[in-house]
């Protein structure tokens, strides 16, 4: 958030000068307005060095669970949501998400609404968050609507933490491998190879692939090295192109047992996604759009917009979904 320099004037004619923080001048100039202060010059100061913090730059999802089930609770209880915001950002023990919930409270005294002020703020609040907020606005029903997103975020925590202790096992179990065969083929089998060697006997053809190996491990090591660095590297780059994207995720779909497993969680994930967006408010039309986006998969992503076309054009919701071919009958 910046800071800006400022000086006016008071009802009473007063000079008046001093620091704020602000989204930027519109705002500060409406605030000043509100306190009956006059601006004069309003200039924003220069970047200071400041220390990094680190471990501190991300804001995490149990974070802002937690954060909706406090804020919901405060709201219930009939606190000002200006007040709220700003006990929210005063204990909040992560820098960056307290920098956040600062600005969105400044926004909001700036005279924005509670959805377009979280909506400066898109790496912490997506799109589905936004527009819940709008819709609890609306229709007054922003301590409700609070309480389904902390519902919702905290189902997502719980899900992400079963599907992370579910692969950690067969991660485990496959990285161990890889280093148990790798150093045997470093440095116990040339053992055995200068043994046979020495002997002077035709060896079976299964023995000399695994001598040859080994010679090609032990001398070229660096380059499976390389190979794997170069393998991350270019997932990463396929990742980052739209079509690219689309055919990674829809490989993974069809692996044997992990496509199984990354097709419940993204159906799961679209059910309750949807489920919250209709229960508080949203169009399906609207909802379904939210849910592709975020849903961080390609294929369901193309899938759900297919739907929301056919809606559009007059048809149910059911047959569109069958006839994705994502979502089980």
């Amino acid at each position: 958030m910046p800071v800006f320099t400022f000086s006016g004037k008071t009802a009473a004619g007063e000079k008046i000068s001093g620091e704020r923080t602000a989204a930027n001048k519109q705002v500060l100039t409406t605030q000043l307005r509100r306190e009956r202060i006059t601006p004069g010059a309003i200039r924003e100061k220069g970047k200071e060095f400041a220390m990094p913090t680190f471990g501190s730059g991300k804001v995490k999802t149990k974070e802002i669970a937690i954060f909706f089930r406090q804020f919901s609770v405060m709201i219930d209880a009939g606190l000002p949501l200006v007040q709220c915001l700003e006990i929210l950002a005063a204990n909040q023990e992560n820098p960056a998400f307290q920098k956040t919930l600062n600005g969105v409270r400044t926004t909001v005294e700036g005279g924005a609404t509670l959805a377009n002020a979280m909506k400066q703020f898109p790496k912490v609040f997506d799109d589905l968050t936004v527009n819940m907020m709008e819709a609890g606005e609306t229709g007054g029903i922003l301590d409700i609507i609070l309480q389904r997103l902390a519902t919702y975020v905290e189902k997502a925590v719980k899900l992400r933490a079963a599907v992370k202790s579910a692969l950690i096992y067969p991660v485990s179990v496959v990285s161990l491998a890889f280093l148990i065969v790798g150093a045997l083929l470093k440095w116990v089998v040339p053992i055995f190879s200068n043994l046979f060697t020495g002997l002077g006997v035709a060896l079976p053809l299964p023995t000399r692939i695994v001598m040859g190996l080994s010679a090609f491990v032990g001398h070229f090591w660096w380059f499976f090295i390389a190979g794997i660095a170069g393998f991350v590297f270019g997932l990463k780059q396929i990742r980052k192109n739209p079509r690219g994207r689309y055919y990674f995720d829809l490989c993974m779909l069809k692996m044997p047992i992990i496509g199984v497993l990354l097709r419940k969680i993204a159906v799961a994930r679209f059910t309750r996604t949807l489920g919250t967006l209709i229960t508080s408010g949203v169009p399906i039309l609207e909802g379904l759009s939210i849910t592709a986006k975020t849903s961080g998969n390609a294929v369901l992503e193309e899938a759900l917009m297919k739907v929301r076309k056919a809606i559009e054009e007059g048809r149910t919701i059911v047959d569109p979904l069958r006839e994705s071919g994502v979502f089980p009958n």
